[in-house]
């Protein structure tokens, strides 16, 4: 795929970026669960504040100048809350090269570790943070919806930290 990149997301994107994580959990994870009333909406509205939550921390993936996946991080802490493709573009990459950006931005911070969840019977999903080098450390409830108790996988991924400082090219 030509014409690859990868920036910080900015105001403009939240819209796309809803609809990007929105259309991955409706074709990744809504076939896993119980329909019920209102919740894809629901979804959406969740989806949506968590895109507005994060902007500041999310990094955009773009094909031909077209956002097509995103990545969160956690404030303080080596987390990622959120990563998505969008569905037809997923297994050409992008997720493994956000995930890799967004890792490297966190070991340029000094951490030894990284951590994440996914649904456990997204199996797909697991296996793709399984080939990234991530190991599972715990399968527990997920408790978003206590209507509908749903296991989530605990991942972790040891990095390898910046040690040193870095030098602010500006000043040359």
């Amino acid at each position: 795929m030509a014409g690859i990149r990868i920036r910080k997301a900015e105001q403009a994107d939240a819209r796309r970026l809803s609809d990007i994580a929105y259309r991955a959990w409706e074709s990744g994870i809504f076939p896993l669960l119980t329909d019920q009333v209102g919740l894809k909406q629901s979804e959406q509205r969740r989806l949506t504040q968590a895109v507005s939550e994060t902007l500041p921390r999310i990094i955009v993936v773009e094909v031909d100048g077209i956002a097509v996946g995103w990545c969160s991080r956690a404030t303080r802490r080596a987390y990622i809350p959120y990563l998505f493709v969008m569905p037809e573009l997923q297994g050409h990459g992008l997720g493994s090269f956000l995930l890799r950006r967004m890792e490297s931005m966190l070991e340029l911070e000094g951490a030894e570790r990284v951590q994440l969840e996914t649904p456990a019977d997204n199996v797909r999903a697991v296996r793709f943070y399984e080939r990234q080098g991530y190991r599972i450390l715990a399968l527990r409830p997920d408790g978003r919806a206590a209507h509908e108790p749903f296991m989530s996988v605990h991942l972790e991924k040891k990095l390898l930290p910046f040690d040193g400082e870095i030098d602010d090219l500006d000043e040359e």
